[in-house]
């Protein structure tokens, strides 16, 4: 049996334990205080290498932008509205409890995804109802997921209605609330009422143009 050292570390050992605590004090202050001006510069080919590619997938910035919305709304409708269905039993406080998570990932996660795979700053603004990254986005994006889960509930009504209409099993609701297919209806109004304000915004803006051009 190994004899049991009386006098602890050596002077060789409590040098390298030394060193290590150390080395990992240095690594731990240095990524509390990084920041633009003291991290080190990455290539635009690295940077590229985790935002243009999926693994050996090449996607258009169109076709990644909108896989991150529709995955993080199904992905919200999974934990959420499938979560928990069979504890909240009141179908509109489920509705409410979704809206407002649905709301609270678009500003958080949703956003800043799409602001991390820009290829430019700003280039995925086009996506977002509100790109501005400010402390009242975050409320606005939570009463925005509402009016939009308000559009897709009641198109899932509309839906059913032409679906039992046209089936033989007379006014039974036909499709129901699925992760990906509830992605995409939301992604498709989110889209629609995006391509809305920037659409509002051009033609405010060119008439102001126009209006300074005849004084």
């Amino acid at each position: 049996m190994a004899r049991k050292r009386k006098h602890g570390l050596n002077a060789e050992e409590k040098k390298d334990a030394s060193s290590y605590y150390r080395l990992n004090t240095k690594a731990v202050d240095d990524l509390v205080n990084a920041n633009e001006e003291n991290s080190p510069p990455v290539s635009e080919a690295e940077i590229n290498a985790y935002r243009g590619r999926l693994g050996r997938i090449h996607l258009s910035e169109t076709a990644k932008a909108l896989l991150i919305k529709v995955w993080f709304a199904g992905s919200v409708c999974f934990f959420i509205y499938w979560g928990l269905a069979s504890i909240v039993a009141d179908i509109l406080d489920l509705l409410v409890v979704f809206g407002i998570v649905l709301g609270i990932v678009t500003d958080l996660l949703t956003n800043n995804a799409l602001r991390f795979f820009a290829k430019t700053e700003g280039s995925n603004d086009i996506w977002m109802m509100f790109p501005q990254k400010k402390f009242f986005t975050f409320f606005l994006n939570i009463l925005y997921a509402l009016l939009l889960l308000f559009f897709v509930v009641h198109w899932y009504g509309i839906l059913n209605l032409l679906l039992s209409a046209l089936s033989s099993n007379g006014g039974s609701a036909v499709l129901g609330v699925e992760p990906i297919l509830f992605g995409i209806f939301y992604t498709a109004f989110d889209v629609l009422f995006v391509r809305m304000r920037i659409l509002l915004r051009d033609i405010i803006r060119d008439s102001r143009e126009a209006v300074r051009m005849k004084q």
